[in-house]
């Protein structure tokens, strides 16, 4: 079995320097991924490296934009089994690749991490937002993108997953009446960050994520705010 990745063609492909090669690539690798259920870990870091490149030789706009949503829309043809450990691979890439992302190409990651974040609420919404589901979902994302003490996360990731957090809870429907039991549950890593983190800068985001008005009860909060700051007329 760990070989089959390194005998397939597209994983080399990936990383072509013309684009129709790489689109063919990740075609062959849609077909490839559907079935399988038993890739290794180190298999899929295999695969993950060809994916990376894949998108760092993407050198225009609009299909660097087309090719961060169709490596997210990876998740939805994926088998259960294999959608945590290829999630896992995926930001064991990140963090391990990030700092050797110059700042030209910086743009395109930040937008492949955003599609990852969305499809994997996507993915849990997809599910009913089984309590099982969303806590294998939060134990990975505690593993990387909001860790809270690792120093070998590059705090750039966390960072950009915090300012993103509210925008893709928003997008799946997350802050409307009635979610809020769930939505707390994945509120729960960032207010984790905003007390425990090490690094002031990080508690900072977080704390600036939890405060986003969009969240509930933090509009009436503000407001009343306003008005504790308004003493009115004393006659």
């Amino acid at each position: 079995m760990a070989s089959d990745i390194q005998q397939t063609p597209f994983i080399k492909q990936l990383a072509a320097n013309d684009r129709p090669t790489r689109d063919k690539a990740l075609e062959s690798l849609k077909t490839f991924l559907s079935g399988r259920r038993d890739l290794p870990p180190l298999e899929l870091l295999k695969l993950w490296k060809g994916l990376f490149y894949c998108l760092w030789m993407s050198d225009r706009p609009i299909p660097q934009q087309n090719l961060c949503t169709s490596l997210a829309s990876l998740i939805s043809i994926l088998p259960s089994e294999t959608v945590i450990p290829f999630l896992r691979a995926f930001w064991q890439t990140m963090q391990r690749e990030w700092l050797n992302i110059d700042v030209l190409r910086m743009e395109k990651f930040l937008l492949l991490v955003r599609r990852y974040v969305g499809a994997s609420f996507e993915q849990l919404k997809k599910g009913g937002w089984k309590e099982e589901e969303v806590g294998e979902m939060k134990e990975l994302w505690g593993e990387v993108p909001l860790n809270v003490e690792d120093l070998r996360v590059p705090n750039g990731i966390r960072f950009h997953v915090l300012d993103l957090w509210v925008d893709e809870l928003e997008k799946v429907g997350m802050l409307e009446e009635g979610n809020e039991e769930v939505l707390e549950n994945l509120l729960e890593l960032v207010r984790k960050l905003a007390k425990d983190s090490p690094t002031k800068a990080v508690r900072k985001k977080a704390k600036e994520a939890l405060c986003d008005e969009r969240l509930p009860g933090n509009e009436q909060v503000e407001e009343e705010e306003l008005d504790d700051g308004w003493g009115g007329i004393h006659e």
